[in-house]
């Protein structure tokens, strides 16, 4: 897949709410400051004029925001989960939120679970995993912030993913915002998840 054209699409705010246009769409998913809105903007290339917006602050976003790609499909970025310093009720709001999209009828064709490759999955990474795996969602997970690592300790952490969440290694791949390095194999996984049928200029 090429990436040509990003444009932002919409956002919903509100349990139940109906999307902004019918395109197939593929939701990424992750704690808060795992990288998501980085990774977001490399993969799409928009790195000067950031589409997704990259905050100090972990838990800013609180919508499941719609990016639609070559007006072929929507990229949905739902809200970073498991911020501490959010209240309880927030958190409760944003879980309704993404489970109400995940479950509804326009659900995504599939799910990218991001990780941090310096740690272990999380109780929440993996509890999040078997969700989807319930609700019969295709889900690739993505170790983030991968140039962080030397290449043995890269190799430990890919194993140690698979293993902990209980999936198959063709559902893993890792990535770098930094170096750009994994981006090729995720527009790839992407492509196949939509059902790739059309030849990309």
């Amino acid at each position: 897949m090429e990436v040509r054209s990003v444009e932002f699409a919409g956002s919903l705010v509100a349990p139940g709410a109906r999307p902004p246009g019918d395109l197939p769409q593929i939701a990424f998913s992750g704690r808060s400051n795992v990288g998501k809105s980085s990774l977001i903007n490399v993969l799409l290339r928009r790195t000067r004029k950031k589409l997704a917006r990259v905050s100090a602050t972990p838990g800013k976003t609180r919508a499941l925001n719609f990016y639609s790609v070559n007006e072929r499909f929507f990229l949905v970025d739902l809200p970073g989960f498991g911020y501490a310093k959010a209240s309880a009720s927030v958190r409760r709001s944003w879980r309704t939120l993404v489970e109400q999209y995940l479950e509804g009828e326009s659900r995504p064709r599939g799910v990218v679970h991001l990780v941090d490759a310096r740690h272990e999955p999380t109780v929440i990474d993996r509890q999040m995993v078997e969700y989807l795996a319930v609700r019969e969602l295709p889900t690739l997970v993505v170790l983030t912030k991968m140039d962080k690592l030397k290449r043995m300790e890269r190799e430990r952490s890919v194993d140690r993913a698979v293993r902990l969440l209980g999936i198959e290694p063709e559902q893993m791949l890792g990535f770098s915002s930094k170096t750009g390095k994994g981006r090729q194999e995720l527009l790839a996984a992407l492509d196949d998840l939509l059902g790739s049928g059309e030849e990309d200029a």
